[in-house]
């Protein structure tokens, strides 16, 4: 069954209501800069919940998951398994520091423990990775869509990106959330009403499923050999962790939400109820890649052979799917993104005013100049993200390119933060010489896998797995600290 005219009106009317929606809180987000970047800590505990939910998920996650579980098992959801500690960690140590420092950029801690270098070195590498990350999710987005409309890809791309920026700068930080929330829930419809029906859309029946799914490994977590080589249950487990660590207790998109609550209290909770939800969600998505597999083993003759296996849940989506549900599920996707690239767009706006321009004007900024730099920048991120997306389609290699410099500048983000919260009198000589330390073991990490067999440096290259990258560039940088600072302290003593 292909698209229908009552698809495209699903979809239509799902994306111009989310965006209508988001400009109504224009007159709101007007008031003043608190307003514009965390609505002046008013939004209900639920919808900051499901905001943070909506950004967790993006338009990757909704197509990537599926994928690689029809492709091999349940390795990827053992990424989730390590989200319920790194959120308890959040709600003891995160967001009551946050909430105490009372600002609403993530990088101000880094400020009064280490000074503006600090802040300053992570600003700029959030905002690079930013940049790559609409680009890339933009690009991500039109793919499918290309594949399931028929549309250019350029012109989605150029579309979408136009329409999430004008309710992300009328509206500030209040629309994104609220459309955030809209959208999770869209979303989650999406998924379970695709599950839902691949399983019982079985010839045999949903028993059919679980055999063919059982006969070929489909329901294993992974290997859970000590190997770290590979993407073994414990690699995967312990990258997840270190990751939501990063997420929860240093990246802007997250820590803004919780300057949106009215209390720490209420921010914990917001939380515990986004991060959590997304456990069952990535479940469902995997399960989704599963039943896939079961359900073109049992009919091979729906699925076109030589199908790549991140095309197979658009396929189905576009022909396996009852007539409005196809538009629902559509509409699901293409709210993935539209929260991922809003989230970016507003974040990134909050740093360069909060981390940039208040720091570099002697002049205390007016109510009506600070504005004009969060519409300013909010326009110019939107922009290059545009453009980011548009030159990632002619040009195979800057996607991988862009994010491995990214993951070696940021890389050196989680480590000092952590160093900063656990050694209180660490020094600013010893937490510059752990950056260092860090960003050389992530860029050997990052780059060395590139060497040749043959090359007189094969012999140096990194045999770990790319996933290791995050923990032991994290770990070097808060070892090496913590070495110095203990060492200072035990000669100053000696003497």
């Amino acid at each position: 069954m292909d698209i229908t005219l009552l698809d495209y009106i699903v979809f239509f009317v799902f994306v111009g209501g989310v965006a209508l929606f988001g400009c109504s809180f224009y007159f709101r987000s007007r008031q003043g800069a608190a307003a514009f970047t965390k609505a002046e800590g008013s939004l209900p505990t639920w919808v900051v919940g499901m905001s943070i939910f909506a950004t967790f998920v993006s338009s990757i996650s909704f197509l990537g998951l599926p994928g690689q579980a029809f492709a091999g098992n349940w390795n990827p959801f053992v990424f989730s398994l390590s989200i319920p500690l790194a959120t308890w960690l959040a709600a003891k140590v995160f967001i009551p520091l946050y909430r105490n420092v009372n600002s609403v950029s993530a990088y101000h801690y880094l400020e009064l423990r280490f000074g503006y270098w600090a802040r300053c070195y992570v600003a700029v590498c959030y905002l690079l990775t930013q940049l790559a990350r609409v680009g890339s999710i933009l690009l991500l987005l039109a793919l499918p869509l290309n594949t399931m409309f028929g549309w250019d890809i350029q012109s989605i791309i150029i579309w979408t990106g136009i329409i999430t920026l004008v309710y992300t700068l009328l509206g500030g930080i209040a629309a994104v959330v609220w459309t955030d929330a809209i959208q999770g829930i869209i979303l989650i419809a999406g998924a379970v009403a695709c599950a839902v029906l691949l399983t019982f859309d079985m010839p045999e029946g949903p028993s059919q499923l679980f055999r063919i799914a059982s006969e070929h490994g489909k329901f294993s977590l992974g290997s859970f050999g000590m190997s770290l080589a590979e993407p073994t249950f414990w690699v995967v487990l312990v990258y997840g962790l270190f990751t939501n660590m990063q997420n929860y207790g240093i990246d802007q998109n997250y820590v803004q939400r919780y300057m949106t609550t009215r209390s720490t209290a209420e921010a914990v909770r917001s939380t515990l109820f986004g991060s959590l939800l997304y456990i069952p969600v990535s479940l469902v998505f995997v399960y989704i890649g599963t039943a896939l597999f079961a359900y073109y083993t049992a009919r091979p003759e729906l699925l076109p052979a030589g199908t790549p296996s991140d095309q197979v849940f658009p396929w189905f989506i576009v022909h396996g799917l009852p007539t409005g549900l196809t538009g629902l599920v559509i509409a699901s996707l293409f709210s993935a993104g539209m929260s991922t690239i809003a989230t970016s767009i507003n974040s990134s706006a909050t740093i360069v005013l909060t981390d940039f321009a208040k720091r570099f004007t002697k002049r205390k900024l007016t109510d009506s100049r600070e504005m004009q730099v969060l519409y300013g920048t909010s326009f110019v991120v939107g922009a290059f993200g545009i453009a980011m997306g548009l030159l990632m389609m002619h040009i195979d290699g800057v996607l991988d390119a862009w994010w491995k410099l990214a993951s070696i500048f940021s890389g050196g983000m989680l480590g000092l933060f952590l160093l900063g919260v656990v050694c209180t009198k660490v020094r600013r000589a010893h937490a510059v010489a752990a950056v260092i330390v860090g960003l050389l073991v992530i860029a050997w990490m990052s780059l060395s896998p590139l060497i040749n067999e043959g090359s007189p440096c094969y012999e140096f290259r990194s045999t770990l797995h790319t996933y290791l990258t995050i923990v032991f560039g994290t770990s070097a940088i808060f070892l090496v600290g913590f070495a110095l600072t203990k060492f200072t302290q035990r000669k100053s003593d000696n003497q």
